[in-house]
């Protein structure tokens, strides 16, 4: 039997009964709010505690029908025939509750914003960066996400030599964080006359979208500069100096976007900012945490090979957990979730085991 924590168990019903009552009783529109969001976060949890402690107590009642003498053979057998069943529900409650009492990332639940680069291939990494976007923002759309392009430097042969976005919904950067990586390709590039298999990669960075309160930027800390936008854009783009480069001074991060609003910019490159230094405070905290202890899937180490995409065998393969399927038309149509489901729960396991250790 699982070692659940009982009294943490019992302190989030207590909790989840004192939020029913208080949103019962009719309080202000904004408490309601907060209780309402509260409630959401406790319930699936609650849930599945309510549920163990009834397989619990059943399995308990059939564990007694076995050994009271006064109750019939034919009850007996009944019970004896039911308590495995109940057994197996309590051993797959114990686990449910495990996963949904794991230490939450308190950035899960955040939009995202996307970044993909060209690597080494030259125009054909550049095609790949394109295809590994559209298979991003069909995911999306798939998941009722709303994607906007805030920046994008097109390649010559078509694609990107790279593209920054928004995916904004609940909990996007929980589905998306694993994404982090080196994306290899392997394929025939469509100039290639002799047929030769190519190898070519593009990296992806996912990071929480970051809000004012999460990160502040002082004025004194950065240099803004306008630029005029160079590249395709009609008329205006060419002679309108609306290009903005933000230069945040203590950690060097240089940010640039290129819309034909100027305030639209600064507001789109200063979110981009945000992003990229609540990432680096991020990424910081959890060096320190786990330094003597590095999740696979969870490293988010940017320079490491994670995934293959192999077309002439229809083939993809993730290397942070031996994972291989042979779907890969419909995967880079953006049904992913496959791939995503498996680093999550390789990724809870991983904690699961961390606790373990530290019980």
């Amino acid at each position: 039997m699982a070692n659940l924590p009982i009294e943490k168990m019992r302190e989030l019903e207590r909790r989840f009964g004192e939020i029913e009552a208080r949103m019962s009783a009719g309080p202000s529109a904004d408490v309601y709010v907060k209780l309402a969001s509260e409630y959401s976060e406790l319930q699936p949890v609650v849930t599945k505690i309510r549920d163990y402690e009834k397989a619990i107590a059943e399995a308990s009642d059939l564990e007694t029908m076995l050994t009271d003498k006064s109750v019939d053979r034919e009850m007996r057998d009944l019970a004896e025939m039911e308590l495995p069943e109940v057994k197996e529900r309590i051993e797959t409650l114990e686990k449910d509750i495990q996963i949904l009492l794991l230490p939450k990332d308190a950035a899960d639940e955040k939009s995202a914003i996307l970044e993909i680069r060209a690597g080494t291939g030259g125009s054909e990494a550049a095609l790949f960066a394109g295809d590994l976007f559209r298979m991003y923002e069909r995911f999306s759309a798939n998941n009722g996400w709303k994607v906007e392009i805030l920046s994008a430097s097109d390649g010559e042969a078509g694609g990107y030599k790279e593209i920054i976005a928004t995916i904004s919904g609940k909990g996007v950067f929980s589905r998306l964080k694993f994404e982090s990586g080196v994306h290899r390709v392997q394929r025939v590039p469509e100039t290639e006359a002799g047929g030769r298999i190519h190898t070519s990669a593009a990296t992806v960075a996912v990071l929480p979208e970051a809000e004012e309160i999460d990160i502040e930027i002082r004025p004194e800390d950065i240099r803004i500069d306008t630029m005029r936008s160079s590249g395709a854009g009609g008329q205006h783009v060419n002679t309108t100096d609306s290009a903005v480069r933000i230069t945040h001074l203590p950690s060097g991060i240089v940010v640039t976007s290129s819309e034909k609003s100027q305030h639209q910019n600064r507001a789109k490159a200063m979110q981009v900012l945000r992003s990229r230094l609540f990432d680096m405070e991020r990424q910081r905290a959890d060096s320190e945490r786990s330094a003597d202890r590095k999740s696979q899937v969870g490293s988010g180490d940017r320079s490491e090979r994670i995934r293959t995409y192999n077309f002439p065998q229809g083939r993809i393969t993730d290397h942070r957990i031996n994972l291989t399927l042979y779907k890969l038309d419909r995967m880079m149509e953006g049904e992913i979730d496959e791939v995503v489901d498996a680093l999550l729960a390789d990724y809870q396991a991983s904690q699961l085991a961390q606790l373990g250790e530290q019980a």
